[in-house]
């Protein structure tokens, strides 16, 4: 029997849309899920076309989280089932999460993988991990607080808090929420004016940021940053935009 579609992979004008398509199974982290995402993750990255790279999923609910048929179980390697989150935050192009319904429990884990969260009004991010008695995983504690903070991270996590898709803007967990039918187009303009952009540049900047967030010095990030925006200004699109912007200054 072959093996049943979990997620797709299509690329168009330079973005990657992956697609959790198991809608049956709630998008849940099951293996073929999992395996199927990391595998779509691998195609990005090899991919020099690939600018950038937007998570959605179909159905409606968004993730649901751990899978009922594995929890309550322990695996022989229990590090297995975040190969899909570790692959999609690994990725060296901007990526969004495009959520437009539910995201519970891991599920969460999924959107907070990617650098920039956009939902729709039917969204909601529900932890709900001590629900279960389990504690969360795959760096899901440290993703979120890097998003919203120690007092909100405490408030979803240790109290059971749930936001809807405009709380999450509000608190930081979204970039921005917008009516679910303003969704689609919302997420594939911001994916396309990212690949519109100088690939090596975009790549460059995005590897800078990730190594800011490891230095508690300023003077270390500006050295770090120096570099990057030395090589970047002798780069022939910088010539170009810089040419562009004196044209239209000049008219």
């Amino acid at each position: 029997m072959a093996e049943r579609t979990a997620v797709t992979l299509t690329v168009e004008d330079g973005v990657a849309w992956i697609t959790l398509t198991d809608p049956g199974r709630r998008n849940s982290l099951n293996p073929v899920l999992v395996t199927q995402l990391a595998d779509a993750c691998a195609l990005v990255r090899a991919d020099r076309d690939v600018r950038a790279a937007v998570l959605r999923a179909e159905g409606p609910v968004f993730s649901a989280g751990g899978d009922l048929d594995s929890l309550g179980t322990v695996p022989a390697d229990p590090t297995a089932v975040y190969r899909g989150f570790e692959a999609l935050a690994a990725l060296p192009v901007p990526t969004l999460a495009a959520v437009h319904a539910p995201a519970i429990g891991a599920g969460v884990s999924f959107a907070l993988a990617c650098d920039v969260i956009v939902a729709g009004r039917s969204a909601r991010f529900d932890p709900r991990f001590l629900d279960l008695a389990i504690h969360p995983g795959g760096a899901h504690l440290w993703r979120l607080e890097q998003r919203v903070g120690h007092q909100a991270a405490t408030a979803l996590i240790l109290f059971g808090e749930a936001v809807t898709g405009e709380q999450a803007a509000q608190v930081g967990l979204a970039w921005r929420c917008v009516p679910d039918e303003d969704l689609p187009a919302l997420v594939s303009a911001m994916a396309a004016r990212a690949a519109g952009r100088p690939a090596p540049l975009v790549r460059r900047t995005k590897s800078v940021m990730a190594l800011g967030r490891a230095l508690t010095d300023p003077s270390a990030a500006a050295d770090v940053e120096q570099v990057a925006q030395n090589w970047s200004v002798r780069q022939p699109e910088h010539l170009d935009a810089v040419r562009r912007v004196r044209d239209h200054v000049r008219r």
